[in-house]
């Protein structure tokens, strides 16, 4: 009884603390190095290309399904728009009554018409966004032209909340640095995502009553 009661403590800290997780998020797990298939028959000759090849040029650059490449995220986007419209249109009709006959009862003001009219509108957005630091993460695989794809999660358990970064892409070996560096604007089909939970993260977001009458508002 007294180990029970000294357990549900220490279970329900872990709790607050955030120390018990499940792991990556699904799809992002590290990939590691698949275990080394069995070797060829050996043909007779020195150089034996099933038990791999990595030329002398290359150094400790990583190039095989498992390694680890470090993504530098140097990521700045600025967009900008505006634009403008006005218009204007003015008309004026009419017509000078005789001066004798059942029509000279007309006055000239009478029978003249006019009218204006105009249109004036102007909209600007702008936007900036940009994010920096370093993500380690694995080859997941190679394709035959040389290129890998890579995918990688970081995840950081703060006092206040978790904060997390996922990337996804894929790299040329010849953008891979000596140190096995990579800039993440030469990352092709990059994704990339930058999130937290907690209660710095929620007190961020509307409510959900709040969220449903900002829906329904028609103003």
């Amino acid at each position: 009884m007294k180990t029970a009661l000294i357990i549900l403590p220490v279970f329900a800290l872990s709790a607050c603390l955030g120390i018990a997780k499940d792991g990556p998020h699904a799809g992002f797990e590290p990939v590691l190095a698949p275990a080394q298939a069995a070797k060829a028959q050996n043909n007779g000759a020195i150089f034996q290309a099933a038990n791999g090849y990595a030329a002398l040029t290359s150094g400790a650059r990583a190039a095989m399904v498992g390694d680890i490449l470090t993504i530098q995220l140097v990521e700045r986007t600025v967009a900008a728009k505006t634009n403008s419209a006005s218009t204007s249109k003015s008309s004026d009709f009419g017509l000078t009554p005789p001066t004798s006959g059942p029509l000279a009862l007309f006055d000239p003001s009478d029978i003249n018409l006019g009218g204006d009219q105009s249109f004036s509108g102007s909209g600007r957005a702008a936007q900036t966004n940009s994010l920096f630091g370093e993500i380690s993460v694995t080859i997941a695989e190679v394709y035959p032209n040389g290129a890998m794809r890579v995918k990688g999660e970081k995840l950081l358990n703060l006092n206040r909340g978790e904060e997390y970064i996922q990337m996804t892409g894929i790299v040329r070996a010849a953008d891979i640095s000596t140190d096995n560096r990579v800039l993440s604007s030469r990352v092709a089909d990059a994704q990339i995502s930058y999130a937290g939970s907690g209660e710095i993260a929620r007190a961020s977001k509307q409510g959900w009553l709040q969220k449903f009458f900002s829906t329904i508002s028609p103003f």
